[in-house]
């Protein structure tokens, strides 16, 4: 018999994900709160229940008697408890509970746990005073990272070039709480170069199987130039990340982040995420999530070959050993459509046109809606996240793109340089 599942959140990740449990046989009918437009193909949404509405989820469950697991995909939910708010309910949920997605939801737990347990970091400090924090600044090499503590979106973290910077960014973190409560601690830490990857996990408490490597770009703005933003391409796999660096990843973060947890007595079950810089032979942790990536889930798991649905099975049951996670041979290459204006002022309502599209092309949606008419419009500040796949990394970026251009929607904003480099 089929089973139905409920998926929590609107994104694009959460788009992959029903995209990726809608090809399971196990699978029945997919639910979705709120969902969006383009998960409306796939899933039955219910955009009245906001993804961090814990009550309204719950009742939500207890209403549809169908529905055999939750999936809790975004980070405010999680660390606000959803998952075990379901199962004391007797509900079965995937994610993790808020004790383990603590490793996102508080950077300065994350880096006194990594410290503890010996796994590499940037040279930082915690400040939950403002003066302090301020006359912490001049004794900083430049450039620094100021990081608010909480969630923020994707958007709390900032790159100071000098000094003059990082106490503009402590005013707008801590004084005009640019992010809310998020900003009550920060976190400054030193500024690492190299590149950054993405380390994505299952894991089920006692066994952790990495997935496929992938790249995100952050940036708002060709050259890596312009705010920080939840993620405007990423690539599957990465080219520079050869099978020495993923066991060293393995054995130095990953593994250690486990044995850690466990330690402390923190069950993580879910989707473990550790974002690196690799400079030569250093590989640091910028920061942990507790849940897939975004938009890195859009190149993850179209190159998924096992079955998710069976993966979330083995995660909730803690028989993770017992599957064999394979991955295509081919790259995914997502290039995100965003709104102009985006991460900071933007406008949503925006009429979207979508031309022909190549094969093996996917359009993930992210922030999208109907009119009264039934058309696509944009509705966030991440639109649309344009997924390739192809043989070749370089095959699939040319047809990521070409895809891109023939959607359009009035102040459209896309970078253009992921994976230039290749030519």
């Amino acid at each position: 018999m089929k089973k139905n599942v409920l998926i929590v959140g609107g994104g694009g990740r959460e788009h992959a994900i029903a995209y990726a449990l809608a090809k399971s046989p196990e699978v029945g009918k997919l639910y979705c709160v709120p969902g969006n437009a383009g998960i409306a193909s796939l899933a039955e949404c219910h955009g009245e229940i906001k993804a961090t509405d814990i009550d309204g989820v719950i009742g939500f469950v207890r209403s549809h008697p169908d529905i055999y697991m939750t999936v809790v995909a975004p980070d405010d939910p999680l660390a606000a408890g959803m998952v075990d708010r379901l199962e004391k309910e007797g509900m079965r949920a995937f994610g993790p509970r808020a004790a383990a997605a603590r490793l996102e939801a508080s950077k300065s737990f994350a880096k006194d746990f990594m410290k503890k347990y010996n796994i590499p970091t940037a040279e930082y400090e915690t400040f939950s005073d403002y003066a302090a924090a301020e006359e912490y600044l001049g004794k900083c090499g430049y450039p620094v990272v100021v990081k608010a503590d909480g969630l923020a979106l994707g958007k709390g973290v900032l790159i100071c070039e000098d000094r003059a910077a990082a106490e503009a960014a402590l005013k707008e973190i801590m004084l005009d709480k640019a992010f809310g409560s998020a900003g009550n601690t920060v976190v400054i830490e030193r500024f690492l170069r190299g590149f950054e990857c993405s380390a994505l996990a299952f894991c089920d408490g006692k066994v952790i199987v990495p997935m496929t490597t992938s790249q995100d770009h952050k940036r708002a703005l060709d050259g890596n130039k312009g705010l920080n933003t939840g993620g405007m391409g990423t690539f599957s796999p990465s080219y520079r990340v050869t099978p020495e660096t993923e066991k060293r990843i393995y054995d130095e973060v990953l593994l250690p982040t486990l044995n850690g947890l466990i330690a402390e007595g923190i069950e993580f079950k879910g989707v473990l995420y550790a974002g690196l810089m690799i400079d030569g032979d250093d590989i640091r942790v910028l920061e942990y999530n507790a849940r897939f990536g975004d938009p890195e889930t859009q190149v993850i798991l179209p190159r998924l070959a096992t079955d998710l649905f069976d993966i979330f099975e083995a995660c909730i049951d803690g028989t993770l050993s017992d599957v064999r996670i394979e991955w295509s041979a081919g790259s995914a290459v997502c290039v995100v459509l965003a709104s102009g204006g985006y991460p900071e002022k933007y406008e949503k309502g925006k009429k979207i046109t979508f031309g022909k599209l190549d094969d093996d092309v996917i359009v993930f949606h992210a922030g999208t809606a109907f009119d009264k008419d039934g058309n696509y419009i944009t509705n966030g500040g991440r639109v649309l996240g344009v997924t390739a796949l192809a043989p070749t990394l370089k095959e699939a970026r040319d047809k990521a793109y070409d895809s891109a251009r023939r959607i359009t929607f009035d102040k459209v904003h896309f970078r253009t340089d992921i994976l230039k480099e290749l030519g």
